[in-house]
C-alpha cells in the first residue's frame, strides 16, 4: 500500500457538543474509502438516531448498553429513539460490553482487575471514545452485524454523544489482536481521565 494522507479533528472538549460533526466526518470519510458498515454506541438511542438519518444509505448498527448496565432490568434506549433507528432501517445491538462483563464483576466481587477491563484501560489512554469504539467492533463482529477482516467505521464518545470515530479492520473478539484501528477520523486532544 502507498502512503496517504488524511484529516484528523482534535477538539478542543469531549462530549456531545461534538457529536454532529463527528457524525457528519465519519460519514464523509466512509463515502471517501468506500466502507459500508458504521457502527455508533448509542445510550438513549438520540446519537443513533441521528447517525442513522445521516447516513441512511449506509449500513448502520447502533449499539446500546446491555439491560442491567446502569441498574437491574433497567434499559437505557429509549422507545422513541429505537422506533426512529428501525424506521430508518438501521439496526440496532444490545448486548454485554466486550470489556467489561464478567470481568467486571469479579473486580466488584473480588477487588481485581481482569485483563478485559485492563485492555479498556490501556485503550483509554487515546480516548474514551477509541475504547469505545474498539469494544463495538468486536460486539458487532460476535453478533455478526459487521464482517470480521474489512474495514468499518466505529463510533464513540465520552459519556454521552458522539467525540470520536475511527476507522477499524473489524475482529472477533476471540481474535481481538487482529483489531486493528487504521485511522482516527477525530477525536478530542485531551482523553477523560476515567
Amino acid at each position: 500500500m502507498s502512503d496517504s494522507e488524511a484529516k484528523c479533528v482534535y477538539y478542543g472538549s469531549v462530549g456531545p457538543e461534538n457529536t454532529e460533526r463527528t457524525l457528519q466526518l465519519a460519514y464523509e470519510r466512509a463515502l471517501e474509502l468506500g466502507i459500508r458498515h458504521v457502527l455508533v454506541a448509542s445510550t438513549s438511542g438520540k446519537t443513533g438516531a441521528r447517525a442513522a438519518e445521516i447516513m441512511r444509505d449506509l449500513d448502520v448498527v447502533v449499539v446500546s448498553h446491555s439491560t442491567g448496565f446502569h441498574a437491574p432490568n433497567e434499559q437505557r434506549l429509549q422507545p422513541q429513539y429505537r422506533e426512529a433507528i428501525e424506521a430508518l432501517d438501521a439496526r440496532i445491538l444490545t448486548t454485554q460490553h466486550a470489556l467489561g462483563g464478567v470481568g467486571r464483576a469479579v473486580r466488584r466481587k473480588l477487588g481485581t482487575y481482569q485483563l478485559d477491563e485492563i485492555i479498556a484501560f490501556v485503550l483509554r489512554n487515546f480516548c474514551e471514545g477509541v475504547k469505545v469504539a474498539c469494544e463495538l467492533t468486536v460486539m458487532a463482529a460476535d453478533a455478526g452485524l459487521v464482517p470480521a477482516g474489512q474495514e468499518i467505521v466505529a463510533i464513540g464518545g465520552t459519556g454521552s454523544g458522539a467525540d470520536t470515530a475511527v476507522v477499524i479492520r473489524a475482529a472477533n473478539s476471540q481474535d481481538f489482536f487482529d483489531l486493528r484501528v487504521l485511522e482516527i477520523i477525530c477525536k478530542p486532544r485531551l482523553a477523560s481521565t476515567r
